[in-house]
């Protein structure tokens, strides 16, 4: 019974590995295992069948067969091993080592002189022999024929076939067997030509596909990174430069003891407090979000990674006729589910719906390829909460929940069914502030923020200490 468990649950393993792996990672295991069955099909097949002859054919004979035998499996063992370097190498990401092929270039040294003098005592004939040519240089060339040019390939293919025919004739093969085993020889270095390097251009070409697809979606992040720094640069270069240049004039009036120079300070203090403002707007995202730039740009990005997008509603009243609020909350949650889309899971599909009810707005964000609930990345590992996690209205799943929150919404993020991942956010209409029971009714904070920030504006500016600190008077009181 426990045994029976055992089977169960790796077989489990295998289904959940199976499932976590990307498409083109599929396809990738899936071509090395296709070879790798070629190169054990032939070794049980035209490899063992014929070797039955021996068995009446005396102890030499049954001696040679089972060394053959002996030695094609161990070239069966190596040449699966060497199968994955010779993929890796003929994609150019790893070198094969070269010394990994001298034991299987001398075992099919040895194979082919067990051959033949099994073809001398008799051991096997006519289609046996034939069949154990098939197989001969399977094992060794499966793998070879990925590490080195096709031209060479062939000649050293044309090369082993000659001297092979010409060690049957040695031992007194007749004429017509001889013809026979030339053409095995050419037949079975075209299949193995013709199966192992298109299999392993195909691969090499998806995998650049793969590689060149992530760098678009790198270079969209980048892109987005520098439209950031273009907006920071905006705000800050010309205020900064005017910052400098009166302080500056304020040193030579000051030196000077000229009364003006108090003057050019109070100034400069004004443009840094409005600096500060705007950077502050900046980053924490009070600057609202257009919503149907976002979802233009969400398109954008992710299409750019090779993701199918649909979008449906932004056209209607949940869209463009949602209040201006609504759609800078609706606009960040859109942001930052196309970047933990592009970040987590390995998705082909992305949906995104409006929806407005009677006094409310509905985002639904949908992709495919979530992984297993719990997984790294998936539906239940938390990607994302810790981002914005500094109580400003920064990115990430909790900070979007405070910003959608300031607004009376909700925001719910979960697996919805079998690999599907949703983000469902709703933005009330209204204010909730206006309403009756609503958090502004019902919570004195806001007011006494207010009291606070309005003793601490007449504070400053009664108290030049306290005037000449921009970054205490100016900050809002949850930052203080």
């Amino acid at each position: 019974m426990k045994g029976l468990k055992g089977v169960i649950g790796r077989v489990r393993g295998w289904r959940r590995g199976w499932h976590e792996r990307s498409k083109l990672q599929r396809i990738d295991l899936y071509t090395r295992v296709t070879l790798c069955s070629i190169i054990w099909l032939f070794a049980v097949s035209w490899g063992l069948l014929p070797l039955g002859e021996t068995l009446g054919r005396g102890a030499v004979a049954i001696a040679l067969g089972g060394a053959f035998l002996a030695a094609n499996v161990v070239q069966s063992v190596l040449s699966s091993r060497n199968l994955t370097p010779a993929f890796e190498d003929y994609r150019g990401t790893a070198p094969f080592p070269a010394r990994r092929l001298r034991l299987p270039a001398v075992l099919q040294v040895v194979m082919t002189g067990l051959l033949v003098a099994l073809a001398g005592v008799g051991g096997v004939k006519d289609e046996g022999l034939v069949l154990l040519l098939l197989d001969l240089p399977v094992a060794f060339a499966v793998p070879y024929v990925l590490l080195v040019p096709v031209r060479r390939f062939l000649l050293h293919a044309a090369a082993f076939s000659v001297a092979g025919v010409a060690l049957l004739a040695a031992v007194g093969v007749p004429g017509g067997q001889l013809f026979g085993a030339f053409v095995s020889l050419a037949v079975v270095t075209l299949l193995v030509l013709v199966s192992g390097r298109p299999s392993a251009w195909s691969l090499s070409v998806m995998w650049q596909a793969e590689e060149a697809r992530d760098m678009q979606a790198r270079l969209a992040v980048a892109e987005e990174r520098l439209r950031f720094g273009r907006d920071m640069h905006d705000v800050l270069g010309r205020n900064l430069s005017v910052i400098a240049l009166k302080s500056e004039l304020a040193v030579e009036l000051a030196q000077r003891g000229n009364p003006a120079a108090v003057d050019q300070m109070v100034e400069v203090q004004r443009i840094a407090r409005a600096s500060q403002q705007e950077v502050r707007d900046v980053v924490r995202g009070y600057r609202e979000a257009d919503l149907p730039t976002e979802l233009m740009g969400a398109r954008g990005v992710l299409e750019a990674a090779g993701i199918s997008v649909s979008v449906e509603g932004a056209d209607g009243p949940a869209g463009i006729g949602a209040p201006a609020a609504v759609q800078a909350a609706l606009g960040w949650v859109v942001r930052e589910t196309a970047t933990n889309v592009l970040r987590h899971g390995d998705p082909r599909h992305c949906r995104i719906r409006l929806a407005r009810t009677r006094d409310a707005v509905v985002l639904e964000v949908e992709n495919d390829g979530a992984g297993p609930v719990g997984s790294p990345g998936g539906p239940d590992s938390g990607a994302g909460e810790g981002d914005g996690s500094d109580g400003g209205g920064g990115a990430g799943l909790r900070g979007l929940r405070e910003r959608l929150g300031a607004l009376g919404g909700t925001l719910s993020a979960g697996g919805a069914g079998d690999d599907l991942f949703r983000v469902t956010a709703t933005v009330p209409l209204t204010d909730p502030r206006t309403r009756p029971g609503g958090r502004g009714a019902s919570s004195p904070a806001p007011s006494r923020a207010a009291a606070s920030l309005s003793s601490s504006a007449s504070s400053a500016s009664s108290d030049p200490a306290a005037s000449s600190d921009p970054a205490s008077a100016s900050a809002p009181p949850e930052e203080r």
